[in-house]
C-alpha cells in the first residue's frame, strides 16, 4: 500500500544524493521551496542535507545553503499570498491559531519568527510565515531572518553529518530496509496525537457548559 511512497521517498533522496552538484542543487533548490510554501515535506530538507554531505563531505562548506534557498523562496510564496488574502490563509490554519501567532509576534517580535525558523517538526512554522504576511511584516526584514535562519539550521546539520558521517551513512542504510515501519511509526504517532487531542476537546466541552449554566443562575 505505502510502497509508492516509500519509492518516491528514497528516488527523491537519492538523485539530490549521488547526482553531480550541478543537478543536485536546483533539485534540492526546488524540494526546499515546496516544503516551505503550500506542500509539506517534513524533514525531507534536513534528511537529504545530512545525507548529502555524509556522502560528499567537501560540499559541507556550500551545500547547506541550497535547501535554505529553497525555504527562503517557497516562504515568500507563502507570505505574499497571506499578504494579500487572509481569507485564503484562514481556511488553511484555524483563525483561533493564527491570532494566537499574531499575539506571540506582538509579544516577542523577531524572535517569534526566528525560533520557529532554526527548529525542525513538530515545531510549527508555516503559520508563522503565514501571519507574518498577514501583520504585513516588513518583506526586507523577513527575507533576511528566515535566510539567516536556515542557513544557521542547515549548517548546524551539514556540520554534524561532516564529523558523524560514518554513522550517518550506516542509518541511512537501515532507514532504507526500514522505512515502511519508520513510515507507518510516525503516522500512528500522528493519529495518536490527534486523537488525543480530540477526547482532551470533548472533555472541554462540558466543562464549559457547566460554567456558562453557573453563571446564568447566579
Amino acid at each position: 500500500m505505502l510502497d509508492w511512497l516509500k519509492e518516491w521517498f528514497l528516488e527523491i533522496s537519492r538523485q539530490v544524493v549521488v547526482a553531480p552538484v550541478y543537478w543536485a542543487a536546483p533539485l534540492m533548490v526546488v524540494v526546499g521551496a515546496l516544503d516551505s510554501s503550500l506542500l509539506s515535506l517534513p524533514e525531507v530538507n534536513d534528511y537529504i542535507t545530512v545525507a548529502r554531505v555524509a556522502n560528499n563531505p567537501l560540499e559541507v562548506y556550500y551545500f547547506p545553503l541550497f535547501p535554505a534557498l529553497g525555504s527562503v523562496l517557497g516562504c515568500l510564496v507563502l507570505y505574499r499570498i497571506a499578504r494579500r488574502g487572509e481569507q485564503f490563509i484562514s481556511k488553511r490554519f484555524h483563525p483561533q491559531h493564527l491570532n494566537r501567532v499574531k499575539e506571540l509576534y506582538r509579544k516577542w517580535g523577531l524572535l517569534a519568527l526566528v525560533i520557529p525558523a532554526l527548529l525542525p517538526p513538530p515545531m510549527p512554522f508555516k503559520i508563522f510565515v503565514a501571519a507574518a504576511g498577514v501583520m504585513n511584516y516588513p518583506m526586507g526584514r523577513f527575507t533576511l531572518v528566515i535566510m539567516l535562519a536556515r542557513l544557521a539550521r542547515y549548517y548546524f546539520w551539514g556540520i554534524l553529518a561532516y564529523f558523524f558521517r560514518n554513522e550517518v551513512r550506516r542509518m541511512i542504510d537501515w532507514l532504507g530496509e526500514h522505512v515502511l515501519e519508520v513510515l507507518g511509526i510516525l503516522l500512528g504517532l500522528g493519529l495518536l496525537i490527534l486523537l488525543v487531542r480530540w477526547m482532551m476537546a470533548r472533555l472541554r466541552r462540558p466543562a464549559v457548559k457547566g460554567k456558562t449554566q453557573i453563571s446564568f443562575s447566579d
